[in-house]
C-alpha cells in the first residue's frame, strides 16, 4: 500500500461553525442551478443535527477554506433515509442497512481530487458503520455517469426518474452502490479506481479523529 498526502484535510463536521462553512459551499454550488433553494441551503437544516448524520468537510491546507462537503445519513431501525419520503425502495434495499449521500457540493476551482476523496470517505464511513447499501439521487446525466463509473446501478427501471421533495421537487435518477461487494468488484474488473480507493492510504482522511500532522519536508 502506498501513502499519498492531499492538499486538503477531510473530516467530519464537529460544531456549528463547521456546519455553517459546509452550508456556504452548498449554497454556492447549488445556488446557480437552483436559485430557489439557495437561501435554504445557506443554513443547516434539521437533518444536519440528527443522530446518524455525518457532514463531511474538505478544508484547503493553505487557506483553511472549506472547498467541498457531503452529507451521509444512515437509516436506523425505526427510520429511513431522506429520499424514502419521495420514493418507495424495493424490499431488497429497504430491508437492509443503508445510507444516503446528499448535499455533495464543491467550490469552483477546488482540487480535482475533492470529489473522489468525498466518495472514498463516504465508502470508508459506510464500511466502518456496517452499511450494506449506499443510495443517491442524481439529477443530471453527467452525475449519473460519474456514479456509474464508481459502480452505482439504477434502483428503478432504466432511465426512470422521480421528483425528490428534499431537492426542490426536481426529477432524479435513484442509484445504489453495494458497499460490501465494492472491493471485490473493483478488483475483479481491474477498475482504475481500485488503487485510489483500496491500495492508497490517505492520512488526510480522518473520519473518527483529527488529521495527523505530516512532515512537510518528507511530503515535498
Amino acid at each position: 500500500m502506498t501513502t499519498s498526502w492531499l492538499s486538503f484535510d477531510l473530516r467530519v463536521a464537529r460544531d456549528a461553525q463547521d456546519l455553517r462553512e459546509a452550508c456556504a459551499v452548498r449554497a454556492a454550488a447549488y445556488g446557480h442551478h437552483l436559485p430557489q433553494l439557495k437561501k435554504a441551503l445557506a443554513e443547516p437544516d434539521e437533518l444536519d443535527h440528527q443522530p446518524g448524520t455525518a457532514v463531511l468537510l474538505c478544508q484547503d491546507k493553505r487557506s483553511g477554506e472549506t472547498i467541498g462537503t457531503a452529507r451521509i445519513q444512515r437509516a436506523g431501525p425505526q427510520s429511513s433515509v431522506q429520499l424514502e419520503a419521495s420514493v418507495q425502495l424495493p424490499e431488497w434495499l429497504a430491508a437492509r442497512p443503508r445510507a444516503e449521500i446528499t448535499r455533495l457540493a464543491i467550490r469552483p476551482g477546488a482540487d480535482p481530487l475533492v470529489r473522489p476523496m468525498l466518495m472514498k470517505a463516504s465508502y470508508l464511513y459506510c464500511v466502518a458503520n456496517q452499511i450494506r447499501w449506499l443510495v443517491i439521487g442524481a439529477r443530471s446525466d453527467a452525475l449519473v455517469r460519474i456514479y456509474r463509473r464508481l459502480g452505482f446501478i439504477d434502483v428503478l427501471a432504466a432511465d426512470q426518474t422521480v421528483p425528490l421533495a428534499h431537492a426542490g421537487g426536481l426529477q432524479h435518477r435513484i442509484l445504489v452502490f453495494d458497499v460490501v461487494a465494492a472491493e471485490r468488484s473493483w478488483h475483479g474488473c481491474q477498475h482504475d479506481l481500485y488503487s485510489l480507493m483500496i491500495e492508497t492510504f490517505h492520512p488526510d482522511i480522518q473520519l473518527f479523529g483529527e488529521p495527523p500532522r505530516r512532515d512537510r519536508r518528507a511530503a515535498a
